[in-house]
């Protein structure tokens, strides 16, 4: 409690200093550079703010931290274990999960690109190819899946009418890092077209730690008459990583770059091959009604083998989003669907890598051969209106249906463990208010989700589908408020939640790549964000802008008993107390930009008795930039960082519950990298 007493304190002092020095007179000679990121186009449909992160934020830490981009923001913690091995949570939601992503929605232009089982893969997408992401904390996204998590929307970067350009960039930096982004833009009245090839090479901080992806993204428009536009999408993704795993205390702070050593033994690794394709029609039937519609394609084929077998999978999904939206009576509405299905096909094999001679994996005979159909139908509507002269109301209903098809097509007669599961509908009503004042706003929501069980949550470890499992549920309650201030050069915001679930989702590792789901209790989701920015003027030619982040966590078991233990009222798992992002930017109109950010960890208690947890840890980074332009068509940009600058040893991401094989030692965690440099050279030819 003192801590986040010292900490509130810091965030409400440090705005104070910065308002008495502000110099107003000198800022408004440099209000067209305030990188405050304001002009991010803002997809989510509601009256809650979300929060988004542009560009130049995605930039200061160059182009393979995704974990430090991502907890810029209040109440989003990404755990990264690799650049393969990413989980994102958000207000402690998904912090159970053993590995990946799931509990929210993941979209990319518009496309919900989550798999049938809720899971996310933000590896999937090359960061320097998007130009914002904006986050959805919490169920409130009534036309965004109001999963418990959240939505997560990442957005490419916007045409830029009437210009065609070339632009390559190409980064060198640490662990024999080899980036390079070769993209070709033009952009007219009628229409638009983005190409760019991405290529990525590194050996890893970690031993069995390599990475190497390519990547094509392709983007366009085309406007078919004064009320229709065509928007096509495709985005692919070839990557192949090796897995070091985690590691236990002792390696974890003796040999940090160590990999795990049945997974050396194994030269574990994952190749991947990711494929999303989309066509987005928009059509505006007049001024008062629009309609968006989106069909995809998505296909995942995953290889990976691990120690104690190899698995072999590919994903064919197909879908469909429509949204409309328009003026209805004295407010505005939209109402729309979503319809999801995939057919999920994987097997796994013997592996016998100690029969190879210390030469990693050899496929042996088969153990399973999977089919599984999932299909997911969302159905939702708001409408915003208002109640009187400052005050907005919105409801928002939405209806999930998901069932499961299970085919065990390995196994003959009775021991054949084929199995439906069909969820009975949920349906999840929002509410939401907003009241302006002169410089700013309050809000307030109150609304429902849920989240579905994934792959390993469904099936009992003998492969049977698990016939008691259910959806998690919960009721989320908001309260905050955003305020610009002297000239809007300072920027606040607070928000104050609660969250309680019912029928949490625990997944029991039984075994060493065997879990079993089970409904084990309530959670109850509590916590303060708070953000300030603020943009000092120290000439006309250079401005200043501190800003800072804070999360305050106070998660716990409400009523969680497993087995013969009960952890009612322990902290939740795998969610930090409180979290600090912060830093300064300084920008030079001669186009010298420098950043020095930190970020602040607490301790993560690794187990549900609390018995063992992380260490916190503090990280500093720092970076500059600078563009020059050499005439009229050409330009250059320079980029250059160093990331954990003090050399901290400390946990990207931890297994929580880690169980001992074998006599061994549990391995809970993930190291981070080490200190690390990184330098980019950028060129843009204008045509």
């Amino acid at each position: 409690m003192k801590t986040s007493l010292f900490l509130t304190f810091y965030v409400v002092s440090l705005s104070l200093v910065f308002g008495q020095n502000a110099q107003q007179d000198s800022l408004n000679a440099l209000e067209e550079v305030v990188l405050i990121e304001q002009g991010i186009e803002k997809r989510a449909v509601g009256i809650t703010p979300s929060s988004s992160i542009g560009l130049k934020d995605i930039e200061k830490f160059g182009p393979l931290d995704i974990a430090t981009s991502m907890n810029q923001i209040s109440g989003v913690y990404l755990l990264s274990g690799a650049l393969n091995t990413n989980r994102i949570t958000i207000r402690g939601v998904g912090a159970r999960t053993p590995y990946g992503t799931d509990k929210l929605r993941l979209y990319f232009n518009n496309i919900p690109v989550t798999n049938g089982t809720g899971f996310s893969t933000i590896e999937a997408y090359d960061l320097e190819n998007v130009g914002a992401v904006e986050i959805i904390k919490g169920p409130k996204g009534s036309s965004f899946g109001s999963n418990l998590g959240g939505a997560i929307i990442l957005n490419t970067k916007a045409p830029e009418v009437g210009k065609t350009f070339l632009v390559n960039s190409l980064t060198v930096g640490s662990y024999e890092m080899f980036k390079n982004n070769l993209a070709f833009r033009h952009s007219e009245k009628n229409f638009n077209l983005s190409l760019s090839y991405n290529h990525l090479k590194t050996e890893g901080y970690r031993q069995n730690n390599q990475f190497e992806r390519d990547g094509l993204l392709l983007s366009s428009s085309v406007v078919l008459g004064n009320r229709s536009k065509l928007d096509f999408l495709l985005n692919y993704i070839d990557y192949t990583a090796g897995i070091p795993s985690s590691l236990n205390q002792t390696d974890f702070e003796q040999n940090p770059t160590n990999a795990d050593g049945n997974w050396l033994a194994a030269e574990g690794f994952e190749a991947n091959k990711y494929t999303l394709a989309g066509v987005t029609h928009t059509y505006e039937f007049n001024s008062v009604l629009r309609n968006k519609t989106s069909i995809f394609y998505t296909y995942l084929d995953h290889y990976e083998p691990r120690p104690f077998n190899i698995l072999d999978e590919f994903t064919n999904g197909f879908g469909l989003r429509s949204v409309f939206d328009g003026k209805f009576l004295m407010g505005n509405f939209t109402l729309g669907t979503e319809i999801y299905k995939d057919e999920y096909h994987w097997g796994t094999f013997q592996n016998l890598f100690r029969d190879n001679e210390g030469n990693g994996s050899v496929q042996g005979d088969r153990l399973s051969n999977n089919m599984e159909f999932r299909r997911q139908l969302n159905l939702f509507g708001t409408f915003e209106f208002l109640l009187e002269k400052n005050l907005t109301a919105q409801i928002g209903l939405s209806l999930n249906k998901t069932k499961y098809d299970f085919r065990d097509l390995f196994n003959a007669g009775e021991a054949n463990t084929s199995a439906h599961r069909d969820f009975d509908a949920i349906l999840l009503p929002s509410l939401e208010l907003q009241y302006r004042l002169k410089n700013g706003i309050l809000y307030a929501n109150v609304s429902r989700g849920f989240s579905n069980p994934g792959l390993e949550e469904t099936l009992t470890p003998e492969g049977v589908i698990n016939p008691d499992i259910s959806q998690e549920k919960g009721i989320n309650y908001e309260f905050g408020g955003q305020f610009r201030l002297l000239n809007e050069a300072l920027q606040l915001s607070a928000t104050a939640y609660r969250m309680r679930i019912n029928d949490l989702l625990v997944a029991q590792r039984v075994g060493e790549d065997q879990y079993i789901g089970t409904n084990a209790g309530k959670t109850r989701h509590q916590g303060l964000e708070m953000d300030a920015r603020y943009a000092i003027s120290v000439s006309n030619a250079l401005l200043l802008t501190p800003y800072l982040s804070y999360t305050l966590s106070d998660h716990s078991f409400v009523d969680f008993v497993d087995d013969d233990s009960n952890f009612s009222g322990n902290p939740l798992t795998g969610v930090p107390k409180n979290r600090i992002s912060s830093g300064l930017d300084l920008v030079h109109d001669s186009g010298f930009v420098f950043n020095l950010s930190h970020q602040y960890v607490d301790d993560i208690p690794l187990t549900d008795a609390n018995t063992i947890s992380s260490e916190s840890y503090n990280v500093i980074n720092v970076s500059s930039r600078y563009s020059l332009a050499m005439n009229k068509n050409l330009k250059l940009g320079f980029n250059a960082g160093v990331n954990n600058v003090f050399d901290t040893n400390y946990a990207g991401s931890v297994l929580i519950n880690a169980v001992g094989f074998g006599g061994n030692l549990p391995r809970y965690y993930y190291p981070a990298n080490g200190i690390n440099y990184y330098g980019k050279i950028g060129v843009t030819y204008t045509f």
